[in-house]
């Protein structure tokens, strides 16, 4: 491509202007708030249809698989947070706020219904009744095998031991299997009793104060105390079969379909809603980008005018204007 002087020197003279004003701090806040205050007025529909936003989503969370790099940098962050010095020193009160538990206590409390169901459907299933059975028959086995008395009281564990033979001689089967039977006969109304008993136990004051005195107990500990329910060893471990329940999950057809009519009914709903709104719903408004977002951009694009990465850029895109047929016709070089 030709070169022509006055053109060079019209690019040149351009490029100085645009290093000269985005030099300014408040060249750059200025343009930064008017474009702040186009894009606020801006429709949601106006700017980004529902399936870019869909395919965007779908391609980035549930196509795009977690890196190593990340998986290793989420289990370093984790080892970090769980060893910090400042956690000898940390009560459990001093992060979490008592005003909140008792929330959360009357929350749990008030549940009676939900928790009536879980204490049904617990005491219910197979593996309770075992459990239940089973606790049963060893506990009346070992008073029978070590009963206070028998050892206390001359003649007793002879009298206890010749109970327990008659008994079996009569059943004709030993009082292992009687004890068992006698259970399983009987295992519906000691559901029911153990249901009964649990409700009692787990009504709505008692459940509240048992957290309460839970809370007490727990409130002055020191934050390292949460080490001795998570292995810091084992995070690798423990962060990688996290990882394996996501990876498989977000190639699922459910999940698919879930962040599809998620992101439809979101969309529907707010498709005439300006970017204000949309913004302030998370928390973003003129005054965070003033005091936040300014800061944080201004010194990059001064940086950029320094390092003549924004003279670079700009060069390209003069030479296309002042080159131009058109623009070429009009100065006549």
């Amino acid at each position: 491509m030709q070169k022509y002087p006055m053109i060079e020197q019209l690019i040149e003279a351009h490029l100085d202007f645009l290093e000269q004003e985005f030099s300014h701090t408040a060249t750059i806040q200025t343009e930064f708030l008017e474009f702040y205050h186009w894009f606020i007025q801006q429709k949601l529909k106006d700017i980004w249809s529902f399936q870019h936003i869909h395919d965007l989503l779908q391609k980035q969370i549930l196509a795009t698989p977690t890196t190593h790099f990340l998986i290793e940098q989420i289990t370093e962050h984790l080892h970090f947070t769980l060893i910090h010095p400042v956690n000898e020193n940390t009560k459990i009160a001093d992060i979490i706020s008592v005003s909140t538990i008792d929330k959360i206590a009357q929350y749990v409390a008030s549940k009676s219904g939900h928790r009536q169901r879980l204490i049904k459907t617990v005491v219910n299933n197979p593996a309770f009744s075992a459990m239940i059975s089973q606790l049963i028959q060893h506990s009346i086995q070992d008073y029978l095998d070590n009963s206070l008395m028998a050892k206390r009281v001359p003649g007793v564990s002879r009298f206890m031991k010749m109970g327990k033979s008659v008994l079996e001689t009569v059943t004709d089967s030993n009082l292992d299997e009687t004890i068992a039977h006698y259970l399983q006969k009987n295992i519906l109304k000691l559901s029911q009793m153990s249901e009964h008993v649990l409700n009692q136990h787990f009504d709505d004051e008692k459940l509240y104060h048992f957290q309460a005195n839970l809370w007490h107990k727990i409130k002055d500990m020191p934050l390292t105390v949460f080490r001795n329910y998570i292995e810091v060893q084992d995070l690798p471990n423990t962060v990688s079969l996290g990882h394996e329940i996501w990876d498989h999950l977000r190639q699922t057809d459910y999940l698919k379909q879930q962040l599809h009519d998620g992101i439809y009914t979101w969309y529907i709903r707010n498709q005439e809603r300006s970017f204000d709104l949309l913004l302030r719903d998370l928390n973003i408004d003129e005054r965070l980008v003033q005091n936040e977002l300014q800061s944080l951009l201004t010194p990059l694009i001064q940086k950029m005018v320094s390092s003549e990465y924004l003279r670079a850029r700009a060069r390209i895109y003069l030479e296309k204007f002042y080159y131009a047929e058109t623009t070429q016709k009009i100065l006549n070089p």
